[in-house]
């Protein structure tokens, strides 16, 4: 999946590049749900100033993986059932959608991209490296809706990639060949140009996921996190009391 934000013509800009750095670990789980982010200790860590360092945390918290709270400090978003819940009731309807206008459109090099991605996809489930099963199976989702070609639900579905990698990655415990089999049977209906049944295994697919990602959600989040109390703390921790979030590394 590509990044939610290109970078600048040239190199990146300090700001471009702190977000970068922190969006991957925070969908990679190095930084947790509810782990509060110390300005002074990630500026120098990334060997930035402040100003670029709060411009990304605040890219970061448009994209949803970041909470700030004003004249407090940041915190990486608690990620809870709850929102675990909204994120699927929107895929549910939204990645159908990409699905069926997929089996539409697609040309031939996007379905040839589409099937390197299922190869990407298994090649990691034989080695068991389940951050890069999380990272080729939202590169799938992304292609679809690239394959859609429609620049409104693009444009809609643009600001949820990174909390997807993230949930992705939060759930990288699911079983990984019944994701590449059911992603398997999508591909071969938008490559038969069998829009319905595209759209029916895409809303499958999604909503296969809900109860066991919902689950899993319940052992990472602690709703009862005090954003504002985080924020608060001198030194860098999590909001759970150091209880570890999502699967283990």
């Amino acid at each position: 999946m590509t990044a939610a934000r290109p970078p600048d013509a040239g190199r990146p800009s300090l700001r471009d590049r702190a977000y970068e750095v922190l969006r991957r670990r925070i969908i990679e789980v190095e930084l947790q749900p509810g782990e509060r982010l110390v300005e002074r200790d990630l500026a120098a860590e990334l060997e930035v100033s402040r100003i670029p360092l709060r411009e990304a945390l605040r890219l970061l918290a448009a994209d949803g993986l970041v909470v700030l709270v004003p004249h407090r400090g940041a915190l990486v978003a608690p990620f809870t059932p709850a929102d675990v819940r909204d994120l699927f009731d929107v895929r549910e309807s939204l990645e159908s959608l990409a699905a069926r206008l997929a089996a539409e459109r697609a040309d031939e090099e996007g379905l040839a991209r589409l099937a390197d991605g299922l190869e990407a996809a298994r090649a990691a489930t034989r080695a068991h490296d389940r951050a890069a099963i999380a990272e080729a199976n939202a590169a799938f989702h992304a292609d679809i809706v690239e394959l859609a070609a429609n620049a409104l639900l693009s444009g809609v579905m643009r600001p949820l990639e990174a909390r997807m990698h993230w949930l992705f990655r939060l759930t990288a415990q699911r079983d990984p060949d019944r994701q590449c089999a059911e992603h398997q049977r999508m591909y071969e209906a938008i490559a038969a140009r069998d829009a319905d049944r595209a759209a029916r295994l895409a809303h499958e697919h999604v909503a296969d996921g809900r109860a066991t990602s919902l689950a899993l959600a319940e052992r990472w989040s602690r709703p009862d996190i005090d954003p504002e109390a985080v924020a608060a703390r001198r030194r860098r921790g999590r909001g759970d009391g150091g209880k570890r979030a999502g699967p283990e590394a």
